[in-house]
């Protein structure tokens, strides 16, 4: 603040005072971040039994990371919270606006549409209330944060969904040399979708790709099948708060496996896709 034209030491630290009185950044006690808490919203996923397992559905104010192979359900998984988001808290919304930057061209408004079917929604209000881009290159990816919070800050928004956050990353840095470029990019990015999960209290979705993880390992007993694992290493390991894995199951069923969480154990269900979203396993 000091460096901007025509403020002076004295004024920044006064405004420097001021935001810390208005924002507490200070201790609080055990009971005032659990009563916080039990305010948070949770998003209603399609399926009950991931909501079983994830203590009521996506979890507001947090980033929650989803990675499998393709074809698992991430982007179907998406889409249905593009709908569930908008509706009452009581059942399993949040009454808010979705957001969806898409990285793939994955987005298919036509299933939005089949989906709000399912919850007797009009469907012509709920793709209104769908904020959708394109984003081209990692540099338009973080722009489109930047555009997304002037828009928060005029409306309500229950959801912000990156479908893929590392899509771009993963074409656009290529090779070992770098990768240290590429992984400081993309944890400024995750940065942003904290600030903005914290400040706005939405539910921020990332997908993820899978990748082999060890190519380098030579052929042998122990290591002939080569493993896979999420994109961004580290990185997207600590910016999301909570991590699901999503994989192939019997016939139309995925298997969802919350890998983790400060706050739910290590379990696994199963749900299906079906013309109107995620739904109940068959199995159930």
């Amino acid at each position: 603040i000091a460096n901007i034209k025509g403020i002076s030491d004295q004024t920044a630290e006064k405004l420097q005072q001021a935001a810390w009185k208005m924002v507490p950044m200070g201790f609080s006690t055990g009971n005032v971040i659990l009563a916080q808490r039990a305010e948070i919203v949770m998003l209603a996923t399609g399926s009950k039994e991931v909501d079983e397992i994830l203590d009521g559905g996506i979890e507001t104010g947090s980033v929650t990371e989803v990675f499998g192979e393709s074809k698992t359900g991430k982007t179907q998984l998406c889409h249905t919270l593009c709908v569930t988001c908008q509706l009452p808290v009581e059942m399993g919304g949040a009454e808010g606006k979705a957001l969806y930057i898409d990285t793939e061209g994955s987005f298919r408004p036509q299933r939005i549409s089949q989906i709000a079917e399912k919850y007797g929604l009009n469907v012509e209000e709920v793709l209104e209330n769908v904020a959708y881009a394109r984003a081209h290159n990692t540099e338009h990816q973080m722009k489109l944060l930047q555009e997304a919070a002037a828009m928060m800050a005029e409306s309500r928004f229950g959801v912000v969904i990156v479908d893929s956050a590392t899509a771009l990353y993963r074409t656009e840095y290529v090779g070992r040399g770098e990768l240290a470029a590429r992984q400081n990019s993309l944890g400024r990015f995750m940065r942003a979708l904290h600030r903005m999960a914290d400040e706005f209290g939405v539910a921020v979705v990332v997908t993820n790709q899978m990748v082999a993880i060890n190519l380098d390992a030579q052929p042998g007993p122990f290591n002939a099948v080569p493993k896979v694992g999420p994109i961004g290493g580290h990185i997207m390991a600590h910016a999301s708060t909570t991590r699901l894995f999503l994989r192939k199951g019997k016939g139309a069923n995925r298997i969802l496996k919350v890998v983790s969480s400060p706050s739910l154990a290590e379990k696994e269900t199963t749900f299906m896709i079906a013309t109107e979203g995620i739904c109940n396993s068959t199995d159930a």
